[in-house]
C-alpha cells in the first residue's frame, strides 16, 4: 500500500502546533524579576566558559539572552522561550523567541542562547514592530566552541553573534535560522 502525502496535512499539523504554542505562552511566562535573574545568570555562566563572549559583551551595542528555550518535534516541531535584553548593563526589554520547523526530526530538548548585537543597525532590526527573524536581515553568526576559539576581537565583522549553551535532551542539531524574536508587551 502506498502512503498518500498531502501538503494539507502538514499545514494542518503546523497550524495546530502554532495554536498550542500561542495558547501555552501565557502559562510559560515568567515574572520579569525571575526572567531577568535567570537571563543574567545564564550570561555570567556563558562568559565564564567562553572568554570571547565576555569580550563581545564589552563591545556589543546590546545583548539578548534566552536562558531556557524548549524545542520539541516529530516531523513537525516548534520552539519557545523568553529572554531579557541588556543594554549598557541595564534591562532594555523582554522578548519571546518562537519557531516552527518541519522535516526529519524527532525528540525534545532545552537550550539557551545569547545574541550579541554589535551595531545600532542590527539592534534597530530587532526593534521592528513585526519582530526579528534570524536568517533575514542583519548577518547572524552562530558560534560553537571551535569557532569561538579561532576568532579574535580583530576579526569580528558581523552584525550579530549568537552562542547556544546548556543543551539538554535528545534532538538532532540546533538551528536558529527561521526563529522569530518579538518584544513582549510588558
Amino acid at each position: 500500500m502506498k502512503a498518500v502525502r498531502s501538503p494539507g496535512i502538514a499545514a494542518f499539523f503546523a497550524a495546530c502546533f502554532t495554536a498550542l504554542l500561542a495558547a501555552s505562552a501565557p502559562a510559560l511566562a515568567q515574572n520579569e524579576a525571575g526572567l531577568e535573574a535567570s537571563s543574567s545568570a545564564a550570561l555570567i555562566s556563558l562568559k565564564a566558559s567562553v572568554p570571547l563572549a565576555a569580550d563581545l559583551e564589552k563591545r556589543a551595542y546590546a545583548v539578548l539572552v534566552f536562558p531556557d528555550v524548549t524545542k520539541a518535534g516529530f516531523l513537525i516541531g516548534g520552539e519557545f522561550g523568553q529572554g531579557t535584553l541588556f543594554r549598557g548593563g541595564k534591562v532594555g526589554g523582554y522578548y519571546r523567541t518562537a519557531g516552527i520547523s518541519y522535516g526529519l526530526q524527532a525528540g525534545a530538548q532545552t537550550f539557551g542562547y545569547a545574541m550579541f548585537f554589535m551595531n545600532e543597525r542590527a539592534f534597530q532590526a530587532l526593534q521592528q514592530a513585526d519582530g526579528f527573524q534570524i536568517g533575514a536581515g542583519p548577518s547572524v553568526v552562530v558560534m560553537d566552541e571551535g569557532k569561538a576559539k579561532s576568532i579574535t576581537s580583530s576579526t569580528l565583522t558581523s552584525d550579530v553573534y549568537a552562542f547556544v549553551f546548556a543543551q539538554q535532551g535528545l534532538m538532532a542539531g540546533i538551528g536558529l535560522e527561521g526563529t522569530k524574536i518579538t518584544r513582549l508587551g510588558r
